[in-house]
């Protein structure tokens, strides 16, 4: 199979799940399992919690001792039995157990795949953003089809597309895959990867993590509460996943150019207008509580998310050796992807109740530091 075709179509069909997992879960949890809104907060931050555990201890250690192919099958195949025993569980502390579980293979099919797509980009193979773009669009599509289906058959359709997803992902693996995937790390490669010391010994690599962890958990709320968020401001549930998705076609159109576009800027400017356009979006949110700033407020999205993004992932693949690759994305999926959301998630959650634009103004507390460590570090570690 073509390489950039591989990647693009893995890619799509992950985030064909993360489509329906990320703006639908939380939401799901209060309308089709009846928790309150606080402890649907606790359970999604509780996972979130193990997601980083998972990415920075299981996913690395899983990464060294298979190949890439066979190691999104064991994860895909983990998260739809774990999907599965969401079907019994109706209580609090049963929900929280199976998100838990469901959380330590789920989440890390995401640095699985983002792993696979540095290794071909190291190897000159394929253009990350192209195909980046293909999951976007994934993401895009299960959004709206998820907002009709739900207005046509109710919450619950939520948790059988995601079955359904989980299961053409574990299909899609059995197609070809190129043999640079398809290598098992050598017990050197092992040794010289079991631990992550040296990643902090690369110049600029612990500023550069700092930033993305800053700017990713910035998304906290918008991720957890910006569907209820638009429930609150009495938006039909037709039309949430158009404005949702109106965040994700700006990411689109990021990735599409994102191999020429700012090609010659350095690591730290694209960060630090991430963190500028980050802290403009969350902004506005909190300053004008209405509809149609929430809409102009996504356009952001290309900037707070894409950017920031794009901007690590071309740093690893021009700084970090191949297998130090798996540390890093686990370090990053773990840590700017869980914890500090998870943290966050916590923190939006009890504001939310208090006054829904609060949630969004303190995402300020992630970005506004960012710019500051920014200014000050970018010409010293010339990243």
């Amino acid at each position: 199979m073509n390489n950039q075709r591989w990647l693009s179509q893995n890619f799509f069909t992950f985030f064909i799940t993360w489509g329906i997992f990320l703006p639908y879960w939380t939401g799901w949890l209060v309308d089709a399992k009846h928790l309150t809104v606080s402890q649907a907060s606790v359970v999604m931050g509780c996972g979130l919690l193990a997601r980083a555990t998972s990415n920075l201890f299981f996913f690395p250690t899983l990464a060294k001792y298979v190949h890439n192919k066979r190691l999104i099958s064991i994860l895909a195949t983990g998260a739809l039995i774990t999907t599965l025993l969401y079907i019994p569980s109706t209580g609090f502390i049963s929900l929280l157990i199976v998100t838990l579980l469901f959380s330590i293979f789920y989440p890390a099919l995401l640095p699985a795949v983002e792993s696979s797509a540095t290794t071909l980009v190291q190897h000159g193979l394929v253009h990350y953003g192209k195909s980046r773009s293909y999951g976007s669009v994934g993401f895009v599509i299960a959004v709206l089809i998820i907002s009709m289906l739900t207005g046509i058959f109710g919450n619950d359709i939520i948790l059988w597309s995601m079955v359904i997803g989980l299961i053409v992902m574990l299909l899609m693996q059995q197609l070809a895959t190129p043999k640079e995937l398809l290598v098992v790390p050598t017990k050197e490669q092992r040794a010289k990867s079991l631990s992550m010391k040296t990643l902090w010994k690369i110049k600029g690599f612990p500023i550069v993590l700092l930033i993305v962890i800053l700017l990713q958990g910035a998304h906290a709320s918008y991720y957890s509460y910006g569907y209820i968020y638009l429930g609150d401001l009495h938006v039909d549930p037709f039309y949430m996943g158009m404005i949702i998705n109106i965040a994700v076609i700006c990411e689109i159109l990021y990735f599409m150019k994102a191999d020429t576009l700012f090609k010659n800027w350095r690591s730290s400017s694209l960060l630090l207008l991430a963190a500028s356009g980050s802290s403009l979006r969350w902004l506005l949110i909190y300053l004008f509580p209405n509809i149609w700033v929430f809409v102009a407020s996504q356009t952001l999205h290309a900037l707070s998310f894409a950017l920031a993004h794009f901007a690590f992932i071309s740093y690893l693949t021009k700084t970090l050796p191949k297998e130090q690759i798996p540390n890093a994305q686990g370090l990053y999926s773990a840590l700017g992807m869980g914890l500090s959301t998870a943290i966050l998630t916590f923190l939006g959650g009890y504001l939310y109740e208090i006054s829904p634009g609060l949630s969004f103004a303190a995402m300020l507390i992630c970005t506004v530091p960012a710019i500051g460590i920014l200014l000050a570090t970018r010409n010293k570690y010339q990243f």
